[in-house]
């Protein structure tokens, strides 16, 4: 069976883990594009550290909660926005001003 969305089965991982309130939650199929979001969650402290496991396969990603996610998900399809669009893109999807991030 194919995946249709592994970055979003990836985030309802950790928002479950979080709820549950694990401290640790392993993320399999890595990609390059889970890493690097995952990177700019852990620069903005919604996580901790990152340990990434090559298993010569699809690889796996254990990451490390600290407590601060309430809700994360993706936005799909992945659209295409100009520089000038991204505020207003912003404001119809984020519920506060100065709540979240794209």
């Amino acid at each position: 069976m194919v995946k249709i969305s592994v970055l979003r089965d990836c985030l309802n991982g950790i928002v479950n883990a979080e709820k549950r309130g694990k401290r640790q939650v392993l993320v399999r199929p890595s990609s390059k594009v889970i890493i690097k979001f995952l990177q700019v969650m852990q620069k903005h402290g919604y996580i901790g550290d990152l340990e990434i496991v090559d298993d010569h396969r699809a690889g796996k990603v254990v990451v490390d909660l600290v407590g601060h996610i309430n809700k994360c998900g993706v936005i799909s399809p992945r659209f295409d926005v100009t520089i000038g669009g991204i505020e207003q893109l912003a404001s119809n999807i984020l519920p506060s001003r100065q709540f979240g991030h794209l």
